[in-house]
């Protein structure tokens, strides 16, 4: 990594916490986040936006900002749009890649549209759907499964239903936390996760990680909580699809207009080994579970560099224009 003047960042906010269901994950990525800009000489501070009005980042003279926060309300376009208001460069992606990537269902039409391959799938609407249809998924989509929120990150209120009486339950929980409910077909496999770091053309993927979770259950507890899932990096994938994984994943960044970082979550089909793109993350775990800093390792990219790299790449959508 070419040498970074941090004083040259100014005051730095640390944003973590807010107001999502991923609250507890974003304390976590926010804390490690802190404490390695501060080990670099960053002058950073802790910033909880549910504590503490944005506003205040401009009253107390923040020259830029890293989102740790997770999430709607930090990682859907919000903050961005307060961030870009007040002048504040920031790391990740900006406004509409934010609010496109965060709704699963808009960045499939998006991918698909762009012939990106992604899982089929059905959206039911809170409040508007018959227990007729919800029954019809399974028809269409084959069982198991996946049921989820289409706005919720770090598998909450994810299910994968393997029976036709179990349908109901799962998208009537699905809808407590949404108003859009994915029904997604399901894609036995390999379930494998690329970052990207960089901007355009500059973008680059990271090496591939393989998942293997207990039972194939790659959930909420087993992605935070505990040691029993393996993170394979090499990822030991045949010759070839590891990098044809990186391009597609590359793409698929690129085509919603994402900077600064991002992951892509992707299945392989065991029998055929084609490739369906789940979701992008925009703002990714920094916690000690989280799999953009143990691929950037594999890279030769420390936690600390990988943070000061993201920090350094902060911009703004729309930068103001000086006036004459």
């Amino acid at each position: 990594m070419s040498t970074v003047d941090v004083k040259s960042f100014g005051k730095v906010a640390v944003l973590m916490g807010g107001k999502s269901a991923e609250r507890e994950v974003s304390l976590m990525s926010g804390a490690g986040v802190l404490k390695a800009l501060q080990s670099k000489g960053v002058d950073a501070h802790a910033f909880d936006p549910a504590e503490r009005d944005l506003s205040e980042l401009k009253k107390k003279g923040f020259a830029r900002c890293f989102i740790a926060l997770h999430g709607r309300f930090g990682e859907d376009g919000t903050v961005q749009g307060a961030l870009e208001l007040q002048g504040i460069p920031y790391t990740g992606s900006g406004v509409m890649a934010s609010s496109i990537a965060i709704d699963k269902v808009m960045t499939k039409r998006v991918w698909l549209a762009e012939g990106i391959p992604t899982p089929k799938y059905r959206l039911l609407h809170r409040g508007a759907y018959t227990r007729e249809q919800v029954i019809q998924v399974p028809d269409e989509l084959g069982l198991p499964v996946i049921v989820k929120p289409a706005r919720e990150g770090s598998s909450i209120g994810v299910a994968k239903v393997a029976g036709y009486s179990d349908m109901a339950a799962a998208v009537d929980a699905a809808a407590v936390l949404d108003d859009d409910v994915l029904c997604e077909q399901f894609v036995s496999g390999d379930e494998v996760t690329c970052p990207v770091i960089g901007t355009g053309d500059e973008a680059r993927a990271l090496p591939v990680i393989r998942i293997v979770a207990p039972e194939g259950n790659y959930d909420y507890q087993n992605k935070y909580f505990t040691d029993d899932t393996k993170y394979l990096v090499p990822c030991g994938l045949p010759p070839g699809e590891e990098a044809a994984i990186q391009a597609m994943v590359l793409k698929a960044y690129r085509v919603l207009g994402c900077r600064g970082w991002g992951r892509v979550d992707v299945m392989i089909d065991a029998a055929t080994r084609a490739p369906s793109l789940l979701e992008i993350n925009t703002s990714p775990g920094m916690t000690g579970h989280s799999l953009v800093p143990m691929s950037a390792r594999a890279a030769g990219i420390s936690y600390e560099d990988l943070c000061v790299m993201l920090l350094a790449s902060a911009a703004l959508d729309q930068p103001l224009q000086r006036r004459t």
